[in-house]
């Protein structure tokens, strides 16, 4: 079953943020990821959510997803990912 990284983000430094998120594609091509959504929040109706942009990304399973999260590729980019940005990352899996 397909597994889901959701992304909430709140940028702290754009060049950094454009910088991580080109090596964050690079790094997703031999996992065969899709970045199913990319998007800037509108609108909070419920609850709070201090995070203004929004990704998700589309793994074959759970496996392949912890794979690319524990990559050398991946984890060379989080010293990056922290000063470019404050962010929550949550894995989904389908049920």
């Amino acid at each position: 079953m397909a597994s889901y990284l959701v992304g909430q983000i709140s940028v702290k430094n754009e060049q950094l943020w454009n910088e991580y998120v080109l090596g964050v594609k690079d790094s997703l091509i031999s996992y065969e990821a899709k970045v199913m959504f990319r998007g800037k929040r509108s609108e909070v109706v419920a609850g709070e959510n201090p995070r203004n942009l929004i990704v998700v990304i589309k793994f074959k399973n759970h496996a392949v997803s912890q794979n690319w999260y524990r990559s050398v590729k991946y984890q060379s980019l989080i010293e990056l990912r922290d000063k470019a940005a404050d962010v929550v990352i949550t894995f989904y899996d389908d049920y």
